[in-house]
């Protein structure tokens, strides 16, 4: 059944919020048939139920429009009556704005009815009372028509608002009679008080159905002069323009709008600008890279203001940029078949839509993911018939047979290409079908078919067949959009691509180097349209463009030249409200679009990149990753065929070169830089990550630098002493380190000389900082005692000391700076060795440094650095002969300055250097990281390691056989019951596997 004007019976039976309708249907028409003629000649399938008639009379409805904030329609009121009785229907975008006033008769009071913030508000006022409100309604500024009727009688004041009414009885003062004008929208300038004049501008909207004194009033006579007066009005029309449809605020930002404009919230949509189009992060992990961001998750935009949303990935910062995208089946897949039935696969969902993951794999420069298999009688490739029994799934639904390290469809996997796999009959392990667990590790990396969504393994059907399976992250390196570049070597030369489509959005991003000082970046002609970005001067980059309403330009200016040979980044967008044009960190500069003017950009010619249609004022310089809408133009691949413009252009350094931060020193790439460590007490892709020690009681490091001086010049060099002596006399030294500890006295730093002349930084008895300088050995030590507080107060501190000839600049923690004179000498002679912790007994040391150097330091130590020699960097990244001496506990940490509290181990020490088993370093005896020097105790250590070693592996032996009897008897009795130990009861069992394989290597060792 279908009803149309109500529903029959609803009063009775049905709750239903709504009243019948009340009005007129013409033209009512179901799947073709006329309902209004079914019901007129009664046929039997129609039901009428009340009063009904089949006539509408049309009534005359004569809208009004007020067009500015000035506008006002005065009419007079109902003489001589004792009530106030208004009514009137209206629409609006704006939120606020005066509807109507009126001085009532005889001094007796003034209404005010206002909207404000959506809602409407009555107010009465009369002399030497407060002002009644009532407020009504919510949500008026919707564009809607709403219906208003208010009315004051007697002591009761009341307001109703699209049927809703509110109300409020006073004990009014006096008689309340009407007034003689009603003012609606606004006033003329001659009337004040009573809401005129007032903050609270006129409406701007549209009002019909007016009424005063239950009396309509006819918009057609006001026209014509015969009925009250009016301003800026536009009668018998509503001319109200919608705004936000069709709406161009982008990526989902939310449009409202008032009179004549319309705005964009763009909260948690990922994006900014006037309407949305701008994207707030950046494209990928390079650029994050290059804006010297550490390593972790960001949210990176692929395609810029393009469609697609921002994706959530992690960044790795190392020297090629890795990116990460996560999925939800990381875990260890087991796969097994029940009743002889085949396990049902699961698709792999990731954290960015296959969209988002296209986007960032396009711009990688190589992709790839893993694969690990576990089998036990579980085959990966074809029957013997040739029927494929495993396979995965890529992005595009497209089934692959092909397994990591091999060409599509060549079904071997990477120890079939290697010819290491366990049976050299076959190309994967598992394919030797073998009744235990055997693995292979696939790397898939065709971009074409990543990502995976999903693994198919069918060969487990057969009795104790079992299989299981981990896929890892999608890893993406490098971004070949980023550095895409071009040389423009002649002003001539151009690049050219299709025409731009930005009609009603654009923007235009892109990097320039140059030395000339103007040039045209890009430039789209149409008919009489146009979009031009350029470097107009050394200082001034200037973006314009005409859409009909005439050119339109906006300039950012510089205080220092753009043609200085670095890399400036520009960014230009246009959209239908506003131009904007900012270049590097610059203030943006914005110029607002004329108010209903024209807002389509027509081009119609190609796009020139680095030069213009009439070949004169080309560009001399580098462009690089220029972006049309998010688009990425491949300039390299262009400029291979173009003549006066080469692909990449050189010299990143200049601009990117303070990226290498405490030492490092910046190297150039073809597609960027690379920051060399080597000299730096930091590493890292910028050498920003410190590198920490664990000193514990009695621990040393020693760094000798005539060992260094060796490896530098050849093992063959003899006669050193002159030589040496000579090379490493200093007129002026940096010496950084940072630590943290509650020990005192304590030492920091000893550099010594073959020539008992020192340097040594302790901390006193009472925790203050002091530093000895003997440049002269017959003199005593310059002692310069700074006064700082105590130190050794478990916090993380910075001590950086700066040495030219007498003048000795010392730095504490970034801010506490003081300088001092020696008077020992100017020259630090004949260098011989760092030490760090526990000194004993230095030849021509002070007593206090003596007694510092037998105490020692316990506590973490970083960032140290003497010249270019970085100790602790030495000993704990060992990549070659390296000439330190480890004597004690000295274990790596992650930062002091995030470390574990002082005077205990760092809880991230992760590799003890000496005096533990398992580590790399040399023992307690202070051996070297490089050869040993006595050959005796050479013998006698060997001979002492090879019982020692016999002795570990019959232990060994022994511990393995008892693991694997107690994994086997803890496997049999604790057979997992629940889905969620499926993974545990699988590792265990591999763990088994394992360990009885290495137990047999063990037995044959």
């Amino acid at each position: 059944m279908m009803s149309f004007g109500g529903i029959p019976g609803h009063r009775k039976s049905v709750v239903f919020p709504h009243k019948n309708f009340h009005g007129c249907f013409e033209n009512l028409y179901y799947n073709g048939v006329d309902i209004i003629d079914l019901s007129k000649k009664r046929k039997p399938q129609t039901l009428v139920v009340g009063n009904v008639s089949y006539s509408c009379s049309h009534l005359q409805i004569v809208p009004v429009t007020f067009l500015s904030s000035s506008s006002y329609l005065a009419l007079p009121g109902a003489s001589g009556e004792d009530k106030v009785s208004v009514a009137f229907q209206f629409r609006t975008w704006n939120r606020a704005g005066l509807l109507l006033t009126s001085q009532l008769k005889h001094g007796s009071g003034a209404l005010v009815l206002v909207l404000n913030d959506g809602k409407l508000k009555l107010s009465l006022s009369q002399p030497g009372h407060p002002s009644r409100d009532i407020t009504a309604g919510a949500g008026l500024s919707d564009g809607q028509w709403h219906s208003v009727s208010l009315s004051l009688k007697g002591s009761h004041l009341s307001v109703m608002v699209d049927g809703e009414a509110a109300s409020v009885a006073h004990s009014l003062r006096g008689r309340i009679d009407s007034g003689d004008t009603y003012y609606l929208g606004g006033c003329p300038d001659s009337v004040s008080g009573s809401g005129c004049g007032g903050p609270l501008g006129g409406f701007q909207g549209c009002l019909r159905l007016i009424s005063i004194g239950d009396k309509a009033v006819d918009p057609i006579t006001v026209q014509q002069g015969a009925l009250g007066s009016f301003r800026d009005l536009q009668i018998d029309t509503c001319g109200l323009t919608d705004r936000c449809l069709p709406s161009y605020c982008e990526h989902g930002g939310e449009c409202s709008q008032s009179w004549d404009t319309f705005s964009c919230d763009c909260a948690h949509t990922g994006y900014l600008g006037a309407t949305c189009h701008s994207p707030l992060y950046e494209q990928s992990c390079e650029a994050h890279k290059h804006r010297g961001d550490s390593s972790g998750l960001y949210y990176i935009d692929s395609d810029g203001s393009g469609p697609l949303e921002p994706a959530l990935v992690y960044c790795n910062m190392t020297d090629t940029t890795g990116t990460s995208v996560q999925h939800n089946g990381s875990h260890l897949a087991r796969v097994k078949s029940s009743d002889g039935e085949s396990p049902h696969p699961v698709a792999f969902k990731y954290t960015a839509s296959m969209d988002q993951l296209q986007a960032i794999i396009d711009r990688a420069d190589h992709c790839q993911q893993e694969l690990a298999f576990h089998c036990k009688k579980s085959r990966l490739s074809a029957r013997h018939d040739g029927t494929p029994v495993s396979w995965w799934v890529g992005r595009t639904n497209e089934t692959h047979t092909y397994w990591g390290g091999s060409l599509p469809d060549a079904q071997k996997c990477a120890c079939g290409l290697q010819g290491n796999c366990l049976d050299s009959q076959y190309y994967c392990n598992c394919d030797a079908d073998r009744n235990e667990w055997t693995s292979d590790t696939i790397v898939l990396s065709h971009k074409e078919h990543l990502p995976v969504i999903q693994v198919v393994m069918r060969d487990t059907g057969r009795p104790h067949s079992e299989a299981a399976y981990a896929l890892g992250p999608l890893l993406c390196w490098g971004d070949n959009s980023f550095w895409n570049s071009a040389s423009f070597n002649t002003e001539t030369s151009y690049l050219h691509f299709p025409t731009f489509r930005g009609e009603f959005s654009a923007d235009v991003s892109f990097f320039f180097k140059t030395t000339a000082p103007s040039g045209v970046f890009v430039e789209n002609l149409g008919i009489t349209d146009f979009i031009r970005l350029e470097l107009h001067a050394p200082s001034e980059v200037t973006f314009s463009f005409d859409v009909g309403n005439g050119r339109c330009e906006v300039t950012v200016r510089s205080p220092t030249p753009f043609n200085d040979n670095q890399w400036h980044h520009v960014r230009a967008e246009r959209n239908v409200k506003e131009a904007s044009l900012q270049v590097d960190q610059l203030p943006s500069e914005t110029q607002a679009a004329p108010a209903d003017g024209h807002a389509r950009l027509q081009l119609n010619s190609q796009l020139f990149v680095g030069g213009t249609a009439t070949r004169q004022r080309g560009f001399l310089g580098c462009i690089r990753s220029l972006r049309l809408n998010g688009l990425a133009l491949d300039l390299e691949e262009r400029a291979t065929m173009t003549p006066g413009v080469e692909p990449g252009c050189p010299g990143h350094c200049s601009s990117y070169g303070h990226l290498c931060r405490n030492g490092g020193r910046c190297r150039e790439r073809h597609r960027g830089i690379a920051c060399d460590c080597t000299f730096s007490a930091y590493d890292g892709p910028f050498c920003e990550n410190e590198i920490s020690a664990y000193f514990g009681s009695g621990s040393s490091v020693i760094y000798n630098f005539q060992e260094h001086h060796n490896h530098t010049f050849g093992k063959n060099a003899s006669s050193l002493a002159a030589l040496f002596h000579e090379d490493l006399t200093l007129t002026g030294e940096m010496a950084t380190l940072s630590f943290r500890t509650t020990g005192a006295p304590s030492l920091l730093l000893y550099v010594s000389s073959f020539y008992e002349e020192y340097l040594s930084v302790i901390l006193a008895p009472n925790g203050s900082l002091q530093i000895r300088y003997k440049l002269d050995r017959n003199q005593a030590p310059d002692v310069f005692n700074f006064g700082f507080k105590n130190l050794a107060d478990g916090q993380f501190h910075q001590v950086k000391i700066h040495r030219e000839a007498a003048m000795v600049s010392v730095e504490v923690n970034q801010n506490a700076r003081r300088q001092v004179i020696l008077s020992s000498g100017t020259e630090f002679n004949a260098v011989k060795s760092l030490m760090l912790g526990t000194v004993l007994e230095p030849p021509g040391a002070d007593p206090d440094t003596l007694r510092a150097g037998a105490r020692g330091f316990t506590g973490c130590l970083s960032a140290v650095r003497f010249g270019p020699a970085a100790p602790l960097k030495a000993a704990l990244r060992p990549g070659g002969p390296a000439p330190v001496t480890v004597r004690g506990h000295v274990a790596a940490a992650a930062r002091c300055a995030e470390g574990a509290g002082p005077g205990a181990p760092a809880q991230e020490a992760t590799r003890p250097l000496a005096g533990g088993a398992g580590g790399s370093g040399p023992t307690d005896g202070g051996q070297p990281l490089v050869t040993a020097d006595g050959r005796d105790s050479a013998v006698i250590g060997g001979v002492i390691a090879v019982v020692i070693f016999i002795l570990l592996c019959i232990t060994a032996i022994a511990i393995r056989i008892y693991q694997q009897r107690w994994l086997y008897h803890k496997n049999e009795s604790n057979i997992p019951k629940h889905r969620d130990n499926a993974e545990t009861a699988l590792r265990s069992e591999l763990n088994l596997q394992n360990t009885a394989s290495e137990s047999q290597k063990e037995y044959f060792f």
